[in-house]
């Protein structure tokens, strides 16, 4: 007698693997590390949200992305749960562009002021906190508010803002404001002779125990698309220069110049620089926090 064929379920039929679920910042300054994913194909291979950083930051830490970039004061205090992806990130060397404290007085003479701190950044805001109280010697008095320049300087005598908009008000607001500017990270520079890392990028240590080929595959990805578009540095300006305020130039040079795509031993050292400078309870991560990279063991 002959036995009934049972039928293969067919590949619609079959179980589907979910696309890692990967952050991207909605600034200018993350765009070189996912323009070549379009150019390479590996786009299609990411369920990619985009947000500010700090929803990307609280998405992350909920376990609602399994691998993005991280603010690093929120990397440092949800160390636990995360691995930093080696050799990428966003930092600078010196002058960042786009992390800037504006005043409208000499920084020395901010004791006792105003300062707003722009709500979109943890990291900038820490940094220019530490800065001032511990490089220039003050002690303002902080508030936070929306990052819009005109209305931080009508509340304060000077702002901490980051992103397009601090490049923009860089560029265009503050020299008919009569502001002095205050690059966050030379001033870093200055002070200590290290690069400062912004932000990581991060899988989630539960994603990766679950899914270490595919953790190896997003960062290769990553690495591979900022080449590319370092590479191809002046088309990616001139591309983008069609939709924002930017000229192609002035594109170029933040992303060649400013940002630090980087993030190898002296990031590192900027890392636990910061970290040991600031860290504590209040902060919510010991000044020896472990920084765990993937394919290494904790340091």
């Amino acid at each position: 007698m002959t036995e009934p064929l049972v039928a293969e379920p067919s590949s619609a039929l079959r179980t589907k693997r979910r696309r890692p679920r990967v952050g991207h910042i909605e600034f200018l300054n993350c765009l070189p590390l996912f323009w070549g994913l379009a150019r390479t194909g590996s786009l299609l291979d990411l369920d990619l949200r985009t947000d500010s950083p700090d929803g990307l930051n609280k998405a992350l830490a909920a376990g609602d992305l399994d691998i993005g970039p991280i603010s690093l004061v929120e990397f440092l205090r949800h160390a636990d749960d995360l691995v930093a992806l080696p050799d990428i990130a966003v930092g600078s060397d010196g002058d960042v562009m786009s992390c800037l404290i504006l005043s409208q007085v000499p920084l020395e003479q901010l004791d006792g002021e105003r300062v707003a701190l722009g709500s979109t950044s943890r990291t900038s805001v820490r940094l220019a906190r530490l800065l001032l109280e511990e490089k220039v010697g003050v002690r303002p008095e902080y508030v936070v508010r929306p990052p819009d320049l005109r209305t931080m300087m009508s509340e304060a005598r000077a702002a901490v803002i980051i992103g397009d908009v601090a490049l923009s008000a860089a560029l265009h607001e503050a020299p008919g404001l009569g502001l002095q500017v205050h690059d966050l990270g030379r001033m870093w520079k200055e002070w200590t002779g290290l690069p400062f890392v912004f932000a990581v990028f991060a899988a989630r240590r539960d994603f990766l125990a679950r899914e270490p080929a595919l953790v190896h595959q997003v960062h290769a990805d990553l690495l591979a698309s900022r080449d590319l578009s370092l590479r191809e540095v002046t088309e990616v300006s001139e591309q983008a220069s069609q939709w924002e305020e930017f000229d192609a130039g002035t594109l170029e040079r933040y992303y060649t110049q400013a940002l630090d795509f980087r993030l190898g031993a002296e990031q590192l050292a900027g890392i636990k620089e910061f970290a040991r400078r600031v860290g504590g309870a209040a902060e919510g991560f010991p000044p020896d926090v472990a920084v765990r990279l993937l394919g290494t063991a904790p340091e």
